[in-house]
């Protein structure tokens, strides 16, 4: 089944081109099914470009999706257009009152940033607290994931003394878990970040699950099965040529700037790189929407009210 999204959405043009089945909105109510819904709260500068990667691995999934694409309600985007953002994105204060099978939380620019700093800090709280009553399955990338474990169990994060950036190989921790089936012992991952969370700081109560990790940048995905998160610190998600747009940026702001490891063929930044972590990101994203198929309840009015009747 298709991904439905806006029809004039940029990025349904690119997933046509490539092949993925995008529904148009006056076809899909025509079904008598109901489609999983999700929403993507994209905190990253590209907004364009984020919604096209994460909307392409969606919708490769069998089942129908609907894609709600959501921002910071005060926030205003300096690298999106107002019309963009005015035409496809609705404020976290207008959806807070609707409830989802699943919620995904982008990476931000903020990173090196005391979190109690970020301008939107207080209300990024509010949803990580709404995603216990309102989805029934959040999924949270880079900084994202780093802000929900210090929010809900106080881990910290820690500037590196450089960036970690390029392509790295993973280890597979837990062949077992359904997130990460069809996985290979050892697959390679995208990776861009200044910080990072350190697996001592992980509380022993926490419920905490360790899914992936390298040893050269560490921590890479954890499952957190008490609060039904799935929290991924790299960029499975990332186009093929994303870590050399990044490259080239930084090489502007700063000639001396290091080349992604492991990325370019022959570390020759005018050679295209080849990408290896396709695969693993189809599986990681289908595999997430099968649990939330396979376990969110029938009625979107259900989710959430086992954990608020916890909470009286």
């Amino acid at each position: 089944m298709p991904i439905k999204i806006p029809d004039d959405l940029p990025a349904r043009r690119i997933l046509e081109a490539e092949g993925v089945t995008v529904m148009r909105e006056v076809d899909a109510v025509r079904q008598d099914i109901r489609p999983l819904r999700i929403g993507l709260l994209n905190l990253m500068p590209n907004k364009i470009s984020t919604e096209t990667q994460l909307a392409r691995l969606i919708g490769a999934t069998p089942l129908q999706v609907e894609l709600t694409l959501v921002r910071i309600t005060n926030h205003v985007a300096r690298n999106t257009s107002a019309d963009h953002m005015a035409s496809f994105y609705r404020p976290w204060a207008d959806v807070r009152g609707e409830r989802f099978d699943g919620f995904i939380i982008t990476g931000a620019p903020v990173e090196r940033l005391p979190f109690e700093a970020v301008a939107y800090w207080n209300e990024i709280r509010d949803i990580l607290d709404w995603t216990q009553s309102h989805v029934h399955h959040c999924l949270t990338i880079c900084w994202a994931a780093q802000a929900a474990l210090h929010h809900f169990h106080g881990i910290p994060k820690y500037e590196l003394p450089k960036k970690a950036f390029g392509v790295f190989e993973h280890q597979n921790l837990v062949p077992t878990s359904p997130y990460l089936r069809g996985f290979s012992d050892d697959f390679a991952i995208p990776v861009s970040r200044w910080t990072e969370v350190r697996r001592q700081d992980i509380p022993s109560n926490s419920g905490l699950v360790v899914v992936a990790e390298s040893e050269e940048t560490g921590l890479c995905l954890l499952e957190d099965p008490p609060r039904r998160s799935l929290h991924m610190f790299n960029h499975l998600e990332y186009d093929t040529t994303t870590l050399a747009d990044e490259y080239l940026r930084d090489v502007s702001d700063d000639s001396r700037a290091p080349l992604p490891r492991n990325y370019f063929p022959g570390d020759d930044p005018s050679r295209r790189p080849p990408n290896s972590w396709r695969s693993h990101a189809h599986l990681l994203f289908g595999n997430w929407i099968n649990e939330l198929y396979q376990t969110t309840p029938f009625n979107l009015s259900s989710i959430g009210l086992s954990a608020e009747a916890k909470r009286r």
